[in-house]
C-alpha cells in the first residue's frame, strides 16, 4: 500500500529533512508517525501525496512509483488519498457544503452523486445540519470535522492527517479520533502525524518515529 526505500529529500540550501527512511504501511493499517517539531512528519506525507518529490529512493503509493509519476497521472494517484492538513486550507468566503464538495468538482462528479457524497461525509463527522455555514463560524473542533468530511467525501483507501487535534483540546481531540477509528474499522489506511503524547497512549497501534529526518522505529 505505502512503501519508503532509502528515501532522502533535500531542500533549496541543503537542508536534509528526510534521510535513508525505509517503512512500509500494509493495507488497512493504522500507523502513527511521531517525533519533534521538525522532525520531517509534514515532508514524509507530502512525498506520500507527491506534493514533494523525493531526491533519492523510492516511494510507493497503491504500485504506483511517486518519483516516476507524470504530472497528468497526481489526479488519479489523489483520487485514492484523502489529506488533511495542519491549518485546515478551507475556503472562509464558501460554506461547508461548498467546501466538501470541492474534490468532487474536481474530478468531474455530476451535481446529484457530489450532494449524496456530500451529505453522507457530513453526516459521518456530525456536521450534517451545518452545511449552509460558512467556516468561519464554527469552532476549531468543527473546522477540523470540515476538513475530515472533504477528505473522505471521495471515499479514499488511504487517509493522511498531519496533527489533526493539534489545536484542540481533549474532548474534541478525542472525538476526531473516534472518528478515524470508525475509518480504520472499515478498512481505510490511516498514517496520522502526531506529537500528542495522550493520543498516542490511548489509541496505540503502531509508531513510526522521526528524529532529525531518521527513522527510529
Amino acid at each position: 500500500m505505502i512503501r519508503f526505500n532509502q528515501v532522502y529529500k533535500r531542500y533549496p540550501g541543503g537542508y536534509e529533512a528526510l534521510k535513508n527512511v525505509s517503512f512500509e504501511i500494509a493495507a488497512g493499517e493504522m500507523v502513527f508517525l511521531t517525533g519533534h517539531s521538525g522532525a520531517g512528519k509534514s515532508t514524509l506525507l507530502n512525498l506520500i501525496a507527491a506534493i514533494e518529490r523525493p531526491n533519492s529512493g523510492s516511494v510507493v503509493v497503491n504500485g504506483q512509483n511517486i518519483a516516476k509519476l507524470r504530472s497528468g497521472a497526481l489526479p488519479y494517484l489523489r483520487r485514492n488519498l484523502g489529506l488533511i492538513f495542519q491549518d485546515h486550507k478551507l475556503l472562509f468566503d464558501r460554506s461547508v457544503f461548498d467546501n466538501v464538495v470541492l474534490p468532487l468538482q474536481i474530478c468531474g462528479f455530476d451535481h446529484r452523486e457530489s450532494a449524496k457524497r456530500v451529505r453522507a461525509a457530513l453526516d459521518k463527522v456530525g456536521l450534517l445540519q451545518r452545511e449552509k455555514t460558512n467556516p468561519i463560524a464554527l469552532s476549531g473542533g468543527e473546522q477540523q470535522r470540515v476538513c475530515i468530511a472533504r477528505a473522505i467525501v471521495n471515499r479514499p483507501s488511504i487517509l493522511l492527517a498531519d496533527e489533526p487535534t493539534g489545536n484542540l483540546d481533549a474532548d474534541y481531540a478525542n472525538d476526531i479520533m473516534g472518528i478515524f477509528k470508525s475509518f480504520h474499522q472499515v478498512g481505510v489506511t490511516l498514517l496520522i502525524a502526531s506529537h500528542d503524547e495522550g493520543i498516542l497512549q490511548k489509541f496505540g497501534g503502531r509508531l513510526l518515529v522521526l528524529k532529525h529526518g531518521e527513522l527510529q522505529s
